[in-house]
Order: structure tokens, then C-alpha cells, then sequence
């Protein structure tokens, strides 16, 4: 806004404003801020971020994205990390809430990956940081609302904790962390993309160990394992070709570009 670069969007943003306002910043946010309260912060990140399940499929099948043997075998290994760390023995299936927080995380990361690819093979006329206030404007709108319905009247305490955890999740977690992701999401191919966003829960699993207390078992050293392996390997495979499916040129790839 002091710089100017506040701006109506154009009609061909308006997709995206939608798409990524209510399935990435609200509802994302709102199932796994739910599903917390009743899983281990670790186990919370891991799920909500299993996007790679859903993405690498629909990329080349349904996107035709041309991706290596090596990148292959990348995603592989990550997929691999994320089964034996959402194993189903891992679930108390006699504990309602859990079952029903762990169906919200993985819905969550469905939603967020129909966002990765929803800006990978489909075009703003705007950059991801122009269409970031909005986007954020529409989660806030619809989200206020559905909080009254179902908590009532605003409670927050004042407290230190309450206001220093607001200012991380709001402008630092969801603002700005969104429109980066969603930034990278336009120039990345989608398999990379998602495999790189395991680097999340990783990181999650790790402060979840030292910050909170949770206990290093061997299901979740192998995954977190097996998901750096994955990471790596896409990192290092070698580039490849543009892929074939049509996409539509950005109206303004200088301002993107810039950005």
C-alpha cells in the first residue's frame, strides 16, 4: 500500500483470488488450526502438508507434466516418508476427534494442492503478492462470520501470548508465507513444488522435538528421513524440456518478474 502497489484486480484474477482465498487461506488454516487441538504438533504438520500425494498424480496424468527418472524417484522416496509417517497403526481409530482431525488434515492438504495447480498450469493477469491482499480479504470476510456462528463473540485474552502469537500467524505465517509459496507455485513445476513443501513438516517434527517434548520414535525418523532423501534428490535431478500443456501468458510477467 506505500509503495502503490495496491490495485483492483483484473477479471482474469478473479479465479485465483477465489480459489486460493477460500480453499488455501481459509479453509487450510481453519482445519489445521482445528485438527491441532486434538494431534501431536508433528504428526499435525506432516498430514496437513501431503500435498505430494495429490499433486504428482494429477500432474501427469491429467497436466501430461514430463517429469525425470531421477525426479521420479524422488518423489518416491518423499511418498514413502509421508506413509510411514501417517501409517494407519499410527491412528487411535477409537478416538473420534483424532480420526476426525486427521480426515481434516489431509482434506486440508487436498485443498492446497488444487492451489498449487490451480497457479502452476493456469495464469494470473496479476503477481501472487498484487492478489495476496485480496485473497486475503475474502478468507477474512467468510472466515469472521462462520467464527461467530460457531465460538460466539470474540474472546481473546490480551494477553502477551495471545498478541505475539496473532502477529507470527497472521501477518507472518499466513500473509506473508502464502504469497511467497504462492509466488514460487507460478514458476516451479507442481511435483517439485510440493516435494519441496515436505521440507514444512519436517521442520515442524524437528522444533515439535525440541521445543515441545514430543519423543523421537523410529516411524518418525525413518519418514523425516526418507523425506529429506526426496527432497535432495529432486533438488540435483537435471532439468529438463518445458512441458507441453498450454499455458496462458501473464499479462503483466514484467511486474511478476519484478516481484
Amino acid at each position: 500500500m506505500f509503495r502503490g502497489g495496491i490495485r483492483l484486480p483484473k477479471r482474469d484474477d478473479l479465479p485465483f483470488i477465489a480459489t486460493i482465498g477460500i480453499l488455501q487461506m481459509m479453509v487450510f488454516t481453519v482445519l489445521g488450526a482445528v485438527a491441532m487441538t486434538h494431534l501431536p504438533a508433528g504428526r499435525s504438520a506432516i498430514l496437513s502438508y501431503t500435498t505430494l500425494l495429490w499433486v504428482t498424480p494429477a500432474s501427469i496424468f491429467f497436466f501430461h507434466e514430463r517429469v525425470p527418472a531421477l525426479r521420479i524417484g524422488g518423489i518416491a522416496l518423499a511418498a514413502l516418508g509421508v506413509a510411514i509417517l501417517v501409517n494407519p497403526f499410527a491412528i487411535d481409530w477409537t478416538d473420534a476427534g483424532v480420526v476426525n482431525a486427521n480426515v481434516m488434515l489431509l482434506a486440508a492438504s487436498l485443498c492446497w494442492a488444487g492451489c498449487i495447480l490451480h497457479l502452476r498450469y493456469f495464469k494470473a493477469a496479476s503477481s501472487a503478492i498484487a492478489l495476496a491482499p485480496w485473497q486475503l480479504l475474502v478468507a477474512t470476510g467468510l472466515l469472521v462470520p462462520i467464527a461467530f456462528i460457531f465460538e460466539g463473540p470474540f474472546t481473546g485474552d490480551g494477553s502477551t501470548t495471545f498478541i505475539a502469537t496473532t502477529l507470527f500467524i497472521g501477518p507472518v505465517a499466513t500473509a506473508f508465507c502464502f504469497a511467497a509459496v504462492n509466488a514460487a507455485s507460478t514458476w516451479l513445476p507442481a511435483t517439485t513444488m510440493s516435494t519441496a513443501m515436505l521440507g514444512v513438516p519436517v521442520t515442524g517434527v524437528a522444533l515439535s522435538l525440541a521445543l515441545l517434548g514430543e519423543s523421537m520414535t523410529l516411524p518418525l525418523a525413518a519418514g523425516s528421513i526418507a523425506i529429506l532423501a526426496g527432497i535432495a534428490v529432486n533438488a540435483i535431478s537435471p532439468r529438463h524440456k518445458p512441458n507441453s500443456y498450454p499455458i496462458k501468458p501473464s499479462q503483466n510477467s514484467t511486474e511478476g518478474d519484478t516481484q
